[in-house]
């Protein structure tokens, strides 16, 4: 099967896409309908992202429709889907073609002469948010697959009609190897992923390989800051920029970096020593100065302007579930934040210290088993910079629970370490009542997780 350029691709009349909810599958779907492709797909459940697909003509089945795949070409399905799944099956008997979406990406980022992947443990899509928003502004009209909904899109895709692709480019499972990209940015490289890779070492062994990839006329963004990742200039002959919070000697750098009340930074920034401009961001968090920092290294390199990047930087105001304000109830503000992973925790810990605010509360949800044992007394670490602490049951995604582990646990660990009063509650609503019987006025809470927790937020002010 040959589908590494645009004309073999459409020769598959009709695609269908299972899993076509999914963040990458739904821009998939819309980029191969751009190109006259029909395309159906099937989800689980119905979404924004489902109701968007339909309003723009592509028919979406909610739960499995086998007769509607005998009549496709191909059939593209996400890692998510088993191989039991009675569309797969119905794809086999029939001797349909079929193709996991992490394969179909790299065929399609072949198609584009300038795919830019957004890699790195923490911040791929907010910082792919910000590239994204600064190719647009400067008019370039590229396509777009970002990890969460963007407002200025109006969903978490966009289909252009230029050479420019920018993409998230996830680490897990080393999907990343499978794309071809002609620039980089790695944000960092952090223990993560761990039911998947064995240690950072094999971690570090996955993205040297990602580097690899690049053409010698290609562009490779590093963060000095992270020893992880300087390290991959040594593993490429791409041309390499770094960007750094902290080592003057790096191509680009932030200082005098100043916070408002609400904590959104303002920094000056050098570029080779030089005084490139002032930034002004509408996002909080030192680490979003950093991310800004990759974003204005990369888009430099091609030429964007920096009237362009201030412009589109200033207009950003966050993806959705990055340290989003859900609403307030009795004047406690509650936000909403993804963060998943201990180093995210305290980033977003950090960003919350700039805010004026009485005491803090955090609201978490734990984002695998794996991942909660392994990092267990790093979550503690993470969970003790906040005032107040609620833990309310791990979120399975993936996996089911063969680790012995509970968020009980994670809560007994957080208490003995620190002598904590943190407690662990079940049910939402239950999380929502103790908020709203306990909180005090100017009080903030943030509800934390990559599962289904922002439904507290919204329990709580609604």
């Amino acid at each position: 099967m040959d589908i590494s350029n645009l004309e073999n691709i459409v020769k598959y009349k009709h695609i269908h896409m299972i899993g076509i909810g999914g963040v990458s599958m739904s821009g998939i779907a819309e980029i191969l309908h751009n190109w006259g492709v029909v395309i159906t797909g099937s989800d689980s459940s119905a979404s924004e992202i489902t109701d968007k697909l339909q309003k723009n003509g592509i028919a979406v089945f909610i739960g499995s429709n086998p007769e509607v795949v005998k009549q496709a070409n191909l059939v593209v399905y996400s890692a998510a889907i088993k191989q039991d799944d009675p569309e797969l099956l119905s794809a086999k008997e029939n001797n349909i073609p079929v193709v996991e979406r992490g394969d179909f990406v790299g065929y399609i980022t072949k198609i584009y002469r300038n795919t830019i992947g957004v890699s790195g443990t923490h911040g791929k899509t907010t910082t792919t948010s910000m590239v994204s928003l600064c190719f647009i502004e400067a008019g370039l009209d590229p396509t777009i697959q970002v990890g969460a909904i963007l407002k200025q899109i109006s969903g978490n895709y966009r289909v252009g009609n230029s050479d420019y692709f920018i993409l998230e480019a996830c680490e897990y499972v080393e999907s990343f190897l499978k794309f071809s990209t002609r620039a980089e940015i790695i944000l960092n490289i952090d223990n993560d992923h761990l039911d998947y890779f064995k240690d950072l070492e094999h971690i570090k062994e996955a993205f040297i390989k990602y580097v690899k990839i690049l053409p010698k006329d290609g562009l490779l963004v590093l963060n000095a800051d992270d020893t992880n990742c300087l390290d991959l200039r040594n593993h490429t002959m791409a041309r390499t920029v770094t960007y750094s919070l902290k080592d003057t000697k790096a191509n680009f750098v932030a200082k005098n970096i100043s916070f408002d009340n609400n904590g959104f930074p303002r920094f000056d920034v050098y570029h080779n020593n030089c005084y490139y401009g002032e930034i002004k961001l509408s996002v909080p968090g030192i680490h979003n100065v950093a991310n800004a920092l990759a974003c204005i290294s990369l888009c430099n390199e091609y030429g964007i302007s920096r009237m362009h990047i201030k412009s589109a930087l200033s207009k950003f105001t966050g993806a959705h579930r990055r340290f989003e304000y859900i609403g307030t109830y009795n004047n406690i503000n509650v936000f909403d934040d993804y963060a998943h992973h201990p180093t995210e925790i305290i980033a977003t810990a950090k960003a919350m210290e700039n805010k004026k605010y009485n005491k803090s509360w955090i609201i978490f949800q734990p984002h695998t088993y794996s991942r909660t044992l392994n990092l267990l007394d790093d979550f503690a670490k993470a969970l003790n910079s906040f005032d107040n602490v609620i833990v309310t049951d791990i979120y399975a995604a993936r996996e089911k629970n063969t680790y012995g582990i509970t968020s009980e646990t994670l809560v007994n660990r957080l208490n003995s370490l620190y002598n904590k009063n943190a407690i662990y509650i079940s049910d939402f609503n239950n999380i929502a009542n103790y908020i709203k019987q306990n909180c005090e006025e100017n009080d903030l809470v943030l509800t934390v997780g990559a599962g289904t927790i922002e439904q507290v937020g919204k329990l709580i002010c609604g």
